[in-house]
């Protein structure tokens, strides 16, 4: 079943700039670990002052953290990225504030047979 994840993170509002620019694009290596983690369809969106949404589909949540947690592509990642994070102690990969899901259309429209 695919689990579907989201969080949120602050980035500090001067870094912003920089912060997207460090996207664009990202490390192809850092890329090729996302994908090889079963991480899907992710997406990062940028709020009003720095705040920061993350999206993502996998199959297991748990086993694509534990891949990226060994991966040292993605540790060096985490490393260069974390100044840019307000409030974060640890890689921001584990450290982001989780958030609930409280609808999804597809869901409800498959539950109701319409």
């Amino acid at each position: 079943m695919t689990e579907r994840i989201a969080f949120q993170l602050q980035i500090a509002p001067a870094m912003v700039d920089e912060y997207v620019a460090r996207h664009t694009p990202v490390w192809p290596e850092m890329l090729a670990e996302i994908a090889a983690s079963g991480r899907r369809n992710y997406s990062l969106f940028l709020g009003e002052g720095g705040r920061l949404f993350g999206y993502y589909e996998t199959d297991d949540d748990e086993a694509a953290r534990t891949y990226l947690a060994a991966s040292p592509v993605a540790a060096r990642w985490e490393a260069a990225m974390a100044e840019f994070f307000v409030g974060l102690v640890g890689r921001a990969d584990h450290a982001a504030t989780p958030l609930v899901e409280v609808f999804n259309l597809h869901d409800q429209l498959t539950a109701s047979g319409a």
